[in-house]
């Protein structure tokens, strides 16, 4: 039997150094996919949007910058204050070709929601739980269902 873990936290989406505004967001972990955390950002106007976030990544960016390409998470502190900086809140930022979007979160309502995470599958027991014939095979349906019919 799988598990699961949903949380809502309240996110500032940072539109620019004098603009931002906050936003619900869902975020999930299920054990049928162990290493993901899926974030539902739901922006006003739009329609929700949901990224996947590996767990590691995640717990990483909880104590340092973690993260490369379209996806980066690091704790918010100015840079001159360095290690010894309270972390309040971490940022993460998601890049889509040219546009960025960044959004700054509570560190401690996303620790809480990793610790349970934690509890119902220890990080780094992962392996043993995934099912990775059905996640290809569920890979593989959404490729094939995104194709051009030829005809």
């Amino acid at each position: 039997m799988h598990e699961s873990v949903q949380a809502e936290v309240m996110m500032s989406f940072l539109v620019s150094e004098e603009l931002s505004f906050r936003i619900p967001v869902e975020l999930s972990y299920r054990t049928c996919d162990p290493y993901a955390v899926r974030f539902t950002f739901h922006l006003p106007g739009d329609s929700p949007v949901t990224w996947a976030f590996g767990r590691e990544l995640l717990y990483g960016g909880l104590r340092g910058a973690c993260g490369e390409g379209d996806v980066r998470i690091a704790p918010d502190c100015p840079e001159d204050e360095g290690e010894s900086a309270v972390r309040d809140t971490v940022l993460i930022r998601l890049q889509v070709g040219h546009e960025q979007a960044v959004f700054r979160v509570g560190a401690a309502p996303l620790a809480a929601f990793l610790d349970r995470t934690g509890r119902i599958l220890p990080l780094g027991e992962e392996r043993g739980l995934a099912d990775y014939d059905a996640l290809i095979d569920r890979a593989l349906d959404r490729i094939l269902a995104e194709e051009p019919s030829a005809g």
